[in-house]
This record gives C-alpha cells, sequence and structure tokens, in this order.
C-alpha cells in the first residue's frame, strides 16, 4: 500500500490563497481547474462590486443599479447582442475544446464560491444590490463587453460625418484612433542588449483608469504551470501580460479594422421585419423586444433586429435616431455591425490555457494562433533567446470601402471572405523592438493608428545605452518629452507683432524642454495655449456642420464630438498645406494673446490631474496632479481644449526579465484589492505616481497564507463528465473527515492486498494522516455525482520500494486505486473502464508525465485483469521488500507491474 504526490509536492500540500506585502494574490493548487477554481474565488473576494458591474454590463442590465447614465450602455450591449454573443461562443468552446470549457466552468464555480461566502463591498449596501450568480458563459461575456469597441468602430461614424460635410480629405485630417489617443507601449531588448545576455520585456497598458483597476496582479501555479502576469478580473488565466518562468509575453492594440458598420434598409411586415439583402431580395431579419430595467426612472423597451449582416445597433424600420436619411422613395435607413465573434463563436478563449503551459516562444506562438478578438500585436521573449513579433486576431477580408465608412447592405462586393493572415515581423538587428500603436505589422490591417512619437521616443531612448536591465526601464515608462508639439511651436515661432506679454509667452515657450512634467510652468502655459488653439479652430465657422452631433445612440457621441476631434488631430490640422480657408496663424495668434492676457502662475500638475471611474461615486473627485500627456511614453491622457484632467494612462507597468523572473517588477495605479478601506485599495498609487515598481514574488515560502473559513470547502484537483455515468471529481483526501469511509473499504475481505485489515478507524486516519507530510506520496477521495466511489493513491516511483524493483524512467507516476464496493445494483458495465480513463487523464496531466505504473499483488488477479483490458502494458513480476511505517507493516510482496504510456492512453 503505497501513496503520491505529483513532483511539486508542496502544490498538493500547502496549496491556495497566499498574499504577499503589497496583498497581491498568489494561488497554487493541484491542477489547472483547481486553480481556476480557486482564481475566480479570490477575485470574488477582492473585486466583488467590479464582478457585479463587470456581468450587468455584459448582460445589458447596469443601468438597473446604476441607473439613468448607464442606460446608454445597456441599450447597446442588448442591440448588439453581446450576451446571446458570449453564450454561442461558450457553447461553441464546450464543442471544440471542452478542456478549456471546464476550466472556464471552474474559474465560474470559484466566483460563484467566494461570492457566496459574502462580501465586504460597501457598493452592494449603498445601491442594495445583492451579488447575483454567474453562468459559465459570464466570463467571455465580460471579455467581450471589454473589447467591443476596441477597434473603433463608431470612427466610421465620423468619418461618415466629415466626409459628407468636409469631403474625403476629412478622413487623414482627423486621423485618430477614438476619443481618445492613448494606446499602449511595449518594447523588447534582446539578450545582445540587455546587462544579463538574455531578453527583457516592458510595457505599460493604457486603458481608463477605474476604481478598482481593470488588471489584476496574480501569480498562479499548479503542477503543469508557475505564470506571474496581469489578469482581467472576471477572466481566468493570464491573457495580456504573463511571465512562465521560461518564456514572456506582452501586447499592444494593433489599431487593426475587424468590424464593419452597414446601412439597412428594413420594412415591418405582418410577419415581422425583413431587410434589403445583396441580391435585391427582401429577407427575414430575427426580431424580438427586451425590457431594460432604470434605477429610479420607468423600465426602456428596445427592439433587438439582426440581419444577416449582424445586429442592428443603431436605427430601425422607422429610420435611424438621426444623422443620414435614405433617399425620397426608398426605405428608411438602419446600420447593422458585423464583428468576428458574432460571425463565428469564437472569443478566443481556446489561446487561454497554452499561454499559461507555455514554455518558449514557439509555445507562445502557436498559442496566438487562436486569438480573435481584440486584435493585438503581440511580443515574446524565452530564455533560449527566441523572440517573437507578430500580429494575432481575426481581421476579415473584405471590400477597401467596408474599412473607411458605412457600405450598403443591399450593394453586391462588401460581403466578407476568409480571414487575413496575420502579419509577423522581425526584431530590429539593432536587437530590440518596440510596439506603440504606430504604424507597424499590422499596418496592412488598419486605417487608423496611433502618431509614431511614442515609439520613436522609446527606440531613442533605448539606443542611449549599450544594454539595459530590467531595473533600468522604469525610466522609460516615466519619460514626458511631447513629440507632437512641433507644429504648433512652429507657428508660433512665425508670429510677429504680438503684444509684449504675448511675445514673452511665445519666446518662453520657443525655450521649453518640450517636458510634460508636473511640476512645470512651461507645460502648464503650453497646455493653456494648446487648448485655447483647439477651441478656436473648432468654433470656426468652417466646421460648424460638425459641431452638433447626429443624433445617434449616445454610446457613441465620444467619436461624434468636434472639439475632442480637433484636439486629438492639431497636429494634422496645423500641418495641412490648406485647412477650409482657416487662417491658423491667426488663430494661434488669438490662443497666444488670450493666455498672456491671464498670466498663469500654476503648474502641469495642478490642472492635469488623476480622475479615476467608480461606478456609482457621482461625479469624479479629481486626484493626484500628474506628469505626461497623451503623446508621451508617459501616457497620461486629457482632452485638449476641453479639460486637463486625466481619465487615461498607464492602466499597469510591468518589466519581465528573463533571466531571473524574481528581477521581474509590476506595478497598478492603485491597489491589488477593491474594498475601500483596505490597507491594499490605494497602496501602489504613490509608486505609480513616482515611477517606481513592485517587486515581483514567486517564492511561496516568502508569501503569507491566507486562512481558510472555520469549515473550508474542498475543490476538486480535477473534473469530468462522463457521459452515462455523471461527473467524476477527485479531491484531496481528508484523513479525519473521510477516515470512515476508507476504513469500511479497507476493512472488508476483498481489500485484503491493500494491507490494512484489522486496522481501527482511528488507525487509518493515522496512516493517511502521516501520508499527508510526505512530498512524494498523496491520496485522493473520488466521487461520482457526490457519491464516494474510489480511493486513488498515487506515488513517484523513485521514493517508494518499486523503485528498487525496475529501471525507473522520466516521466514515470505510480498509482494505487480501490474501488468502492458495488451498491445494491451491482456495477454498471462500462463503469470501471470509465473511471479508469478519468484517472488516467489527471495523473497523465502536464508535459512532465509520460507513463503509469501498476504493482498489483499477483494473487490479485482481478485487478492485474483489469488493467491490463484498459491498455496497461504487462511489465516483470518482482519481489517488493517489506516496509514499517507507522501503524502498517507491509510485508515482502510478489508484484505484477504493468505500463500505461501516455500515447497508449491517449492514442
Amino acid at each position: 500500500m503505497t501513496t503520491e504526490i505529483h513532483r511539486d509536492a508542496g502544490i498538493h500540500r500547502n496549496g491556495g490563497i497566499y498574499r504577499d506585502a503589497w496583498g497581491i494574490p498568489h494561488l497554487r493548487a493541484g491542477s489547472a481547474d483547481e486553480l481556476a477554481r480557486t482564481q475566480g474565488r479570490v477575485t470574488a473576494h477582492d473585486r466583488a462590486w467590479q464582478l457585479e458591474t463587470e456581468r450587468h454590463r455584459a448582460q445589458g442590465t447596469s443601468a438597473a443599479f446604476l441607473g439613468i447614465a448607464a442606460l446608454p450602455w445597456d441599450l447597446f450591449a442588448r442591440r448588439a447582442r453581446l450576451d446571446d454573443t458570449a453564450r454561442r461562443c461558450f457553447a461553441a468552446l464546450e464543442r471544440r475544446d471542452p478542456e478549456t470549457a471546464r476550466w472556464v466552468r471552474s474559474y465560474v464555480d470559484g466566483v460563484n464560491g467566494g461570492l457566496g461566502e459574502g462580501t465586504s463591498a460597501p457598493e452592494f449596501v449603498n445601491a442594495g444590490l445583492a451579488p447575483g450568480r454567474w453562468e459559465p458563459w459570464t466570463p467571455l461575456g465580460v471579455w467581450l463587453a471589454t473589447h467591443i469597441l476596441f477597434a473603433g468602430f463608431p470612427a466610421k461614424l465620423w468619418r461618415e460625418e466629415a466626409i459628407r460635410h468636409l469631403g474625403p480629405d476629412a478622413v487623414g485630417l482627423f486621423a485618430t484612433d477614438g476619443p481618445g489617443t492613448s494606446g499602449s507601449n511595449g518594447w523588447l531588448v534582446s539578450g545582445a542588449r540587455s546587462a544579463t545576455g538574455l531578453p527583457v520585456l516592458a510595457g505599460d497598458p493604457h486603458r481608463f483608469i477605474e476604481d478598482p483597476g481593470v488588471y489584476q496582479q496574480v501569480h498562479l501555479s499548479c503542477r503543469e504551470f508557475d505564470v506571474v502576469g496581469l489578469a482581467v478580473p472576471g477572466v481566468p488565466g493570464i491573457a495580456h501580460f504573463g511571465h512562465t518562468g521560461t518564456v514572456a509575453w506582452a501586447i499592444t492594440n494593433a489599431m487593426a479594422d475587424y468590424q464593419d458598420l452597414y446601412r439597412e434598409r428594413l420594412r415591418r411586415t405582418g410577419a415581422g421585419v425583413e431587410a434589403l439583402g445583396p441580391d435585391g431580395s427582401w429577407r427575414r431579419a430575427a426580431r424580438h423586444t427586451e425590457t431594460v430595467e432604470v434605477a429610479g426612472e420607468a423600465p426602456v423597451e428596445v427592439e433587438v433586429i439582426e440581419t444577416e449582416r449582424g445586429p442592428v445597433v443603431i436605427g430601425g424600420p422607422e429610420g435611424l435616431d438621426g444623422g443620414v436619411t435614405a433617399p425620397p422613395g426608398t426605405p428608411p435607413l438602419a446600420v447593422s455591425l458585423r464583428y468576428p465573434p458574432r460571425v463565428t463563436e469564437d472569443l478566443g478563449f481556446t489561446t487561454l490555457l497554452p499561454l499559461l503551459r507555455a514554455r518558449q516562444v514557439a509555445d507562445v506562438d502557436r498559442a496566438f494562433d487562436g486569438w480573435a478578438e481584440p486584435v493585438n500585436v503581440v511580443q515574446a521573449a524565452d530564455t533560449q533567446g527566441g523572440l517573437l513579433h507578430r500580429v494575432a486576431g481575426k481581421v476579415p477580408l473584405r471590400a477597401e470601402a467596408n474599412r473607411t465608412r458605412l457600405v450598403p447592405a443591399w450593394e453586391p462586393g462588401h460581403e466578407w471572405h476568409g480571414w487575413h493572415e496575420p502579419p509577423r515581423t522581425e526584431p530590429s538587428p539593432d536587437g530590440i523592438a518596440v510596439m506603440a500603436n504606430q504604424r507597424g505589422p499590422a499596418t496592412p490591417l488598419g486605417v487608423e493608428f496611433a502618431p509614431p512619437h511614442r515609439a520613436d521616443r522609446i527606440t531613442a531612448l533605448l539606443a542611449e545605452r549599450a544594454h539595459w536591465s530590467a531595473a533600468d526601464m522604469p525610466a522609460i515608462h516615466m519619460d514626458t518629452q511631447l513629440g507632437s508639439v512641433t507644429p504648433l511651436l512652429e507657428h508660433l515661432a512665425a508670429l510677429t507683432d504680438l503684444t509684449p506679454d504675448a511675445a514673452a509667452l511665445r519666446d518662453r515657450l520657443l525655450t521649453w524642454d518640450r517636458r510634460m512634467d508636473a511640476d512645470s510652468t512651461d507645460a502648464a502655459a503650453y497646455a493653456a495655449v494648446r487648448g485655447a488653439v483647439v477651441r478656436r479652430l473648432a468654433a470656426h465657422p468652417a466646421f460648424a456642420a460638425l459641431v452638433e452631433p447626429p443624433a445617434y445612440p449616445e454610446v457613441f457621441q465620444p467619436w461624434l464630438a468636434l472639439l475632442p476631434r480637433v484636439g486629438f488631430a492639431l497636429e494634422h490640422l496645423l500641418r495641412a498645406r490648406e485647412l477650409y480657408g482657416i487662417d491658423r496663424s491667426e488663430a494661434v495668434r488669438a490662443a497666444v494673446e488670450e493666455v498672456a492676457a491671464s498670466p498663469l502662475s500654476t503648474c502641469w500638475g495642478d490642472t492635469h490631474r488623476l480622475t479615476p471611474w467608480r461606478a456609482l461615486a457621482g461625479t469624479p473627485t479629481p486626484g493626484p496632479g500628474l506628469s505626461g500627456d497623451h503623446d508621451c511614453v508617459l501616457c497620461t491622457s486629457s482632452v485638449p481644449g476641453l479639460t486637463d484632467l486625466s481619465a487615461r494612462g498607464p492602466a499597469a507597468r510591468f518589466v519581465w526579465d528573463l533571466a531571473r523572473r524574481e528581477d521581474s517588477l509590476w506595478v497598478v495605479p492603485l491597489g491589488a484589492s477593491g474594498l475601500p478601506g483596505s490597507p491594499h485599495h490605494h497602496d501602489q498609487l504613490p509608486l505609480w505616481l513616482k515611477g517606481d515598481l513592485v517587486p515581483v514574488v514567486t517564492d511561496f515560502s516568502r508569501l503569507e497564507p491566507v486562512p481558510e473559513p472555520d469549515t473550508p470547502t474542498r475543490q476538486p484537483v480535477h473534473e469530468q463528465h462522463v457521459d452515462g455515468f455523471g461527473t467524476v471529481r477527485v479531491l484531496p483526501l481528508d484523513p479525519a473527515a473521510d477516515a470512515e469511509v476508507i476504513h469500511r473499504w479497507v476493512s472488508e475481505e476483498r481489500a485484503a492486498f491493500w494491507g490494512m485489515n484489522g486496522l481501527t478507524r482511528a488507525q487509518v486516519a493515522e496512516v493517511y494522516a502521516h501520508m499527508e507530510t510526505l512530498d512524494t506520496h498523496h491520496a485522493y477521495l473520488v466521487l461520482r455525482d457526490d457519491e464516494p466511489v474510489a480511493l486513488l493513491q498515487t506515488y513517484e516511483p523513485a521514493a517508494d520500494r518499486v523503485g528498487d524493483c525496475y529501471a525507473v524512467a522520466p516521466g514515470d507516476i505510480g498509482i494505487h486505486l480501490l474501488l468502492a464496493p458495488a451498491g445494491p445494483d451491482g456495477a454498471r458495465p462500462g463503469w470501471s473502464a470509465a473511471l479508469m480513463d478519468v484517472l488516467a487523464a489527471y495523473v497523465l496531466l502536464g508535459p512532465d508525465r509520460r507513463r503509469i505504473v501498476v504493482d498489483p499483488d499477483v494473487r490479485n488477479e482481478k485487478a492485474i485483469a483489469r488493467f491490463l483490458r484498459q491498455g496497461f502494458l504487462a511489465g516483470p513480476r518482482v519481489v517488493l521488500p517489506e516496509i514499517d511505517i507507522p501503524d502498517v507493516f507491509l510485508p515482502e510482496t510478489h508484484a505484477q507491474l504493468a505500463f500505461l504510456p501516455r500515447e497508449v492512453a491517449f492514442p
């Protein structure tokens, strides 16, 4: 009688939740499924209110507790069918990749379990709300809701308006990546350029700064993998930024165009709604109505329509909510959205588990072959010197017109016909690669990209020294040189006949160091002049037709507001050869005179202040002053001409060191906890403001375990549904709680070969308590639909008496299996074989397990026959020496060895 634990022994014995000094969760478990369950549980503990908000946003039900301000989003979510798309994608995931689907279910089980343990988040009391139940597809809905606007398809509405009123040249003049030009930075330094001889990756994703944050620092460890990275709360694993110890990866938004807007001609019939297709025929459109509850207001009914192109997100059979009208005598227009996950029923979740299991760049590359949404530029490096720089995601092949404007659904030529092959590139010969949303490998896939300033500045900084270390990288994160100032300063330099105060301001700005530092009065003066120029250009009669945006749904208005468009496109507008007759020099002159007439005594940080968004918080309260600006590497984005307050910026910073993962660094703007009053709610903010980062901890001995509740619930290390038999769960054996059932089994005559006949219940408990202290042996209770059906014991052959009797090969893992006595109806045909398949799937989980070893007593003919039927290959007969452990003496035993190679178990 022997038992086992796997190679990472402490994972089973000491699994659970740990915290470092910053409250960052470090999680470990016996399997990927158990770990996902633990990740879901700890996320529910740390981010309960955030999870509730994201669940409702994915469903389009957030206005029920957030009020009327959330209604525009809910209407869009319902019309775009986000929740239904998530359901479809999860159903497809179950068909295509049952393992990942099970893993996602485990995460959801953890979230529900964690929420069920109670939450101290005060928002629930303030909103009069209790946490709701997550469904298996909820993580997919959260992912989709978070990223549906990343490709900026509403920019096509703006282009349509700009072209209609100003002509086709307006598209280039107003080029921008959405309602804010912030994006993400990422850079890779090869071993040839690093201080250690191995690569370093660094970067910072730029998102709206939310409280709690959109990224969650986490450490995930089980037998298969050990990964640190930035997770998206509500989604299992680590998708965007991770380090497995031997390979690390990071992403930025590729700025690809992969969503289309179609003008639809709709008409009502007695049977519903029809849409005019490209073949000239009217086709039935799916239609139903939904009711959106609104806190403090009457419910709102929304008509949900979907044509063969996609869901109708603007207008309906009676026409658009605003904007362009149909020509006289034709049916009214509406607008439908076509986006890849709705077409393919794939959100790319098949990438997530392979990423965690990645060991080298090739693994990361293969994993991202399955990526879908959003489309990203990926960089990766490994300890073998491998480097990766590619695009990942689905971009449809279609007509060029689809990429820039709304296209007519009733005309042929606008269909999708396949997918672009994701572009790849090599790091430059000088050993660095930079991604900052600029034109690069994704150029063939996009229309508008971020200006090159951030990418150029990072490249220039990296060229300043021959070798870089992980500790050097935060200086790049915090660089404040503004790359977009040149056109405005050139106009200033050309001005003459200014008043003395204005001339002094001009001269001051021309000698300014161009750094947007929080304590800089020159930066504040520049921002004031820039804002005045933006307001004057936006107020010019040439743009009058764009002042009032069309009455499209409110969720699209940030893309349609003229003032932000002018502010973010100011560099283009000032450099254009001609601008619709506008005298730009005069606008700049008037702006500098305006600012000079009211001298500023403020610094940039006095007005450029952090303003995080928080659900239920009302009007955000401005926080500390910030350095940086939207075209700085330190990309803290405001809206020139409208406000200096910053709602967007680095939602995290990271440095991944491939030489020593322990030298890696990370930080988030606020803290690990989403609970107001927690010591880890905002404790990283001072570091984030200064540009300091938190050391990454990977050694569990340096961490504090989180005590379990008084009545902990055991979580399975493996769970698998078996058609016709039910769900099999493998749980770590609890020596005290399980002693009664195990004692009953091992006391039966049929279990004589188990070697425990005659022991008392207490002695059985003591045996397994002793085994729990071993690093090489472990025991599990196997359940079928919550009914105990087997005792599984596993062991490392090299640490067991059987290891003295044969040549132990790398990857060997030994097992003993005791089946429960058959019930009143007897054992069902096929049950033992089905159970063995499940247990083999668990025991051989992980690339380091190659072969199962069994050593039944030669007299146990039934067990030997059962193993051979299962595919085990008979080995030699051996003599196992006697052993003596507390309360149990195992005599010398004649055993029949048998082996089940991985390739036989899973042909």
